[in-house]
């Protein structure tokens, strides 16, 4: 697997370039705002079409990383679906995906502010999960310690040799980590924008997901 190791809240990590986050210790491999269903959401709001393989292309990925790590429990860290209603209007295929992906393993959904309530797939369905020093949740908070979360969909843009390059990225300090978004098709929201700068500390840093994954000072 290609990767990033550090250590956040005492625990040996990995960033994966998938964008994924692994925690050996604990067999445990954690994805967040998935966003499946997202093109059909946008057509059903009158919205432009897009390739309808959103959630394919999502689902492969997320099937590829658990056979590398052969995780025992997934997180998903909330807006897991685009709306309440696209769970629902999931092709049978992506259901059935689903189902594969979660035999034999905890599954963990987080809540979301894209998908708040249950919606009817296995699995357990909280607002927020401990696991040692770590605390596992949608948003972050100003409070948070140890804290894991996604929501934002943080990009890093670089200039490399006379051209910008756009990545997905983790944003980590000392207190929080903050994961990209793993769907397919979800956009982000640059390093550089208030609501990630006024968060996240003054040394933090980014870790740029891809085939080689970079580890740099968070672009501010």
């Amino acid at each position: 697997m290609n990767g990033i190791d550090f250590t956040f809240a005492g625990q040996r990590l990995t960033a994966l370039g998938s964008g994924a986050l692994w925690c050996a210790a604990h067999a445990l491999l954690c994805v967040s705002d998935l966003h499946l269903g997202k093109s059909e959401r946008i057509v059903r709001r009158g919205g432009p079409a897009l390739p309808p393989y959103d959630s394919r292309e999502t689902l492969t990925r997320l099937a590829r990383d658990l056979a590398h790590t052969a995780a025992n429990t997934v997180i998903c860290l909330g807006d897991s679906f685009d709306d309440l209603d696209a769970s629902d209007a999931l092709a049978s295929e992506d259901k059935s995906q689903i189902v594969t992906l979660q035999a034999g393993r905890r599954w963990i959904w987080i809540e979301g502010n894209h998908d708040p309530g249950p919606v009817e797939m296995g699995g357990m369905h909280l607002s927020d999960w401990v696991c040692g020093n770590l605390i596992f949740r949608h948003i972050a908070r100003t409070d948070g310690r140890g804290e894991i979360s996604g929501h934002y969909h943080p990009k890093v843009c670089l200039n490399a040799k006379g051209r910008s390059i756009t990545r997905a990225a983790f944003l980590l300090d000392d207190t929080r980590l903050i994961l990209p978004a793993y769907g397919a098709y979800t956009g982000g929201l640059h390093s550089t924008d208030k609501a990630l700068t006024d968060i996240m500390a003054p040394d933090a840093r980014a870790i740029l997901t891809g085939a080689q994954p970079r580890l740099i000072p968070m672009p501010r």
